[in-house]
Order: structure tokens, then C-alpha cells, then sequence
């Protein structure tokens, strides 16, 4: 009796996880999510994410212009560590690049360049470094312990043998104090923004199909992008009540100073926050289930998270790495928000982010709108 009840247990678990593999075989969604999220986790861990940073975007002011300055600029392009894209004579210039996220660092080169190389006590070169972005101070320290162009100093003797004098300064703009929350809590607006609009738009189609309410929004006179744009509206207002709350919380806690105008830093996150729906209303169009549209809405997230520039150096990531990261909203969001808030950044010195995410927004809108029919099908 024991052994037939437990053979009759043992058929019904079988039919019951039978019944769940075919359940699981016709849901592509769920089976790819299987293969790939692994996958995605694996190539961007291992791949994309690389703390070894390689050339960051520098501006260069040689006020020497002579032989041994670019002799000295040289050993820093042969070092790969950064990318001289600009060279000025203008501290202005220099100033405004680093404002509008165009340079990371700023190697300013003095007019008695060759003769602070044989002073022990000034410095002959000064790096500066923005200290909005993640590792990039500790990068630019380490700059400065290289011994670049030490056979022209005179340098003190210690232990019977010449040492180098430290001839390179790092300053740090905009984050003096070099505090990671200064760093993380900016972007971190985006971070939260992006997760709760993606997730709660990613819904919007299927819950109304799922409720039976689909039906009743058909009926109605409503053109496809009247729809569209009308499930968005509440979900903009949310986003900026979360905006005022991490700023009012990041302020409080965390001294997090805000230098630039509320105005443009308003406008921006509005702009970031239509794209993020617009995404999430795609992502909707795509799905079959509420289940679905979760899973499609955290495939999104985590390569916006990783690739970004949040938590990992976006120059250190490889070229297509780069390019992926070009195509989501957050990259362009964390410069700006960066931009605005840490380096007073005006709308005016962030459009390039600013029309990227317009652009996003239309494109996504256009092809949520395009694939959503007024029918039941």
C-alpha cells in the first residue's frame, strides 16, 4: 500500500513538472531569460567593467610651449591613462571644458616650467581632476607619483641616493573633500528614476489587458499617441516628487551641495524622465504579461546600472561596451545631473546629453505608438 501510494506521488509530480517545462517552453520570454541574463551578467562583469581606466578625455594648457612641455606631454600620452583631445591657453577655456563634462582632467603647464623642474619645493605641473566621477582622483594621484621627466631635476638626496621631487600637484574640482556620496547620490537620482519608471510603465498595456479595461480605452475616441502620452502624464509628476525627496534627503544627510540652478536641474530630470517612460512604454508594447514586462524591465536596468558611469569608471569600459552605454538614457543623465549639479552646469553647456535623450524619447514613443493597435489582438 506504502509503496503504491508513493509511485501515485511519484507520476504526479512528474505530470506537474512536465506540465510546467511545456509552460516554460512556450514562454520566450522566460526561456531566454534563462540563457540570457547569465550571459549579460557574465560579459559585463568580466568584459565591460574594467577599474584599469584608459584614456580619459584631457585638456591640456602648455603655457611653456616649449620643447621639454611637450617632451613632458608625450610621456603622458605614451602612459595611455589619458587622451589629450584639447589644448588651450586660456584657464577660461580649460574652465569650461571641465564644466561641460567635455575633459575629465586638466594638466596645466606653467611659464617657468623648466625651472620649477629644478626647484624642490614647487610644483612644476598641476593636474586637475574632476572629482564628480568615481576614481578618477585616485587615478590622477597615481599620475603624480610617476617619475615623469625626473632626470631634469636636481631633487635631494636620501640614503645616499638622488630622489625625485614631487613636481606634480592634483587638485580636485568640485569635490574637494573627495566624499563618495558627493559622487553617488547625483547619479543615484537617475539609478531610482530609471528603476521605478521603466517598472512602472513596463505594465502599462498588459495591466489594462489583464483588468479587462483595454476594452473600455478602445471604445473611446482616443488617437494611439493621446493614449500613449496620456498613461505617461501621472508617472511624470511622481518622477519629480522622487526627484525633490533624494535631493532633500541627499542634502540633509549627506551635505550634498546643489550649485547649479533648481530651474535647469528640473528640466533636465523632466527631459530624463519621458525618456525612462518612453522606454518602460515600449518595453509594455512587448510583453504578453505583467511577469513579462518585469522581466523585460530588469533586462534594461541592469546594463543602465553597470554601464553607465554609476558605480564604474565609463572611460575604463572597452569601445563596445561605450557604444551600448551611448545608447541608454542614464549615461547621458549622470553627466548632466553631475554637470549641474557638482560643476554648475547650465542647460546651455549640457545640450549634446540634453538632445540624446530627446532624440530617445521620440524614437522610443514613435515605436511604442506604432506597435500598439486599438484591438483586442
Amino acid at each position: 500500500m506504502a509503496t503504491s501510494r508513493f509511485a501515485g506521488s511519484l507520476r504526479r509530480l512528474r505530470a506537474v513538472a512536465r506540465k510546467e517545462v511545456r509552460q516554460l517552453s512556450r514562454d520566450r520570454v522566460t526561456f531566454g531569460m534563462i540563457v540570457g541574463v547569465p550571459l549579460l551578467q557574465i560579459v559585463m562583469f568580466g568584459y565591460a567593467i574594467n577599474f584599469d581606466v584608459r584614456n580619459i578625455a584631457t585638456v591640456v594648457q602648455d603655457l611653456a610651449n616649449s620643447s621639454m612641455s611637450r617632451e613632458f606631454i608625450a610621456q603622458l600620452r605614451a602612459t595611455q591613462i589619458v587622451r589629450v583631445e584639447y589644448t588651450t591657453n586660456s584657464s577660461a577655456e580649460l574652465d569650461r571644458l571641465m564644466r561641460e563634462g567635455r575633459a575629465s582632467v586638466g594638466v596645466v603647464i606653467p611659464r617657468d616650467f623648466e625651472r620649477r623642474l629644478q626647484s624642490d619645493t614647487r610644483p612644476a605641473v598641476q593636474i586637475v581632476v574632476d572629482g564628480s566621477q568615481p576614481s578618477l582622483a585616485a587615478i590622477a594621484a597615481g599620475i603624480a607619483q610617476t617619475p615623469i621627466l625626473v632626470r631634469h631635476g636636481a631633487g635631494p638626496y636620501a640614503g645616499g641616493k638622488r630622489m625625485a621631487p614631487r613636481r606634480i600637484e592634483v587638485r580636485t574640482l568640485y569635490n574637494p573633500e573627495k566624499r563618495t556620496a558627493v559622487q553617488i547620490v547625483p547619479a543615484l537620482i537617475g539609478v531610482i528614476l530609471s528603476m521605478t519608471m521603466v517598472l512602472f510603465t513596463s505594465g502599462a498595456i498588459v495591466r489594462e489587458r489583464e483588468r479587462g479595461n483595454l476594452e473600455l480605452l478602445i471604445a473611446t475616441p482616443l488617437g494611439r499617441l493621446e493614449l500613449m502620452v496620456g498613461k505617461l502624464l501621472p508617472y511624470v509628476g511622481i518622477g519629480l516628487v522622487q526627484t525633490t525627496l533624494i535631493l532633500i534627503v541627499g542634502s540633509a544627510l549627506f551635505n550634498v551641495p546643489v550649485v547649479g540652478g533648481l530651474l535647469s536641474l528640473y528640466a533636465a530630470t523632466l527631459v530624463f524622465i519621458a525618456a525612462s517612460l518612453g522606454l518602460g512604454l515600449f518595453v509594455s508594447t512587448l510583453a504578453q504579461t505583467q511577469f513579462q514586462a518585469f522581466q523585460l524591465a530588469f533586462v534594461t536596468m541592469l546594463p543602465s546600472i553597470l554601464l553607465s558611469g554609476f558605480m564604474f569608471p565609463f572611460e575604463g569600459m572597452p569601445v563596445a561596451a561605450q557604444w551600448i552605454a551611448e545608447l541608454l538614457p542614464l549615461t547621458h543623465f549622470n553627466v548632466i545631473i553631475r554637470g549641474v549639479m557638482l560643476r554648475g552646469a547650465e542647460l546651455g553647456d549640457v545640450w549634446p546629453q540634453l538632445g540624446k535623450l530627446a532624440i530617445f524619447l521620440v524614437v522610443m514613443l514613435g515605436i511604442a505608438v506604432a506597435r500598439f493597435k486599438k484591438r483586442l489582438d
